[in-house]
């Protein structure tokens, strides 16, 4: 793991912050995700401090960035980053949440959209990865 780039990472950590906010925004997919998951996202906090969850959350995509890296080696041309990002995200995440997800009862509309964004979200890792210099 001597070759993970951790300022790629980071950015490529931060990339999923970006995306999250344009993806759970009203501009795309937050009346669904909300209806869909029966909460409030203006007042359904659960107690939890924004600032804990959002750090959290960088937290945890750090590390998923880290070792998606770790997966696609050093110096990964950015067709196999990418394509790589695209079989992780369709395969592990969604399938693995497409299990958690039938089990649960949780709707497929949901299931699309929380999936769908890991899906470009590991896209964009190897799109970040691939292209770092």
């Amino acid at each position: 793991m001597d070759h993970v780039n951790l300022l790629a990472v980071g950015v490529a950590a931060l990339t999923s912050f970006m995306l999250g906010g344009l993806w759970y925004s009203p501009v795309m997919f937050l009346e669904v995700w909300a209806k869909e998951s029966g909460l409030d996202p203006r007042t359904n906090d659960k107690g939890r401090h924004p600032a804990m969850v959002f750090g959290l959350a960088f937290v945890l995509a750090f590390i998923a960035a880290f070792f998606f890296a770790a997966f696609i080696g050093p110096d990964p041309t950015p067709l196999h980053a990418l394509t790589q990002g695209l079989i992780v995200g369709l395969a592990f995440v969604a399938g693995s949440f497409g299990i958690n997800y039938l089990f649960g009862g949780n709707s497929f509309k949901l299931w699309l959209v929380n999936a769908g964004y890991h899906v470009v979200q590991f896209v964009l890792y190897g799109l970040v990865l691939g292209f770092w210099p």
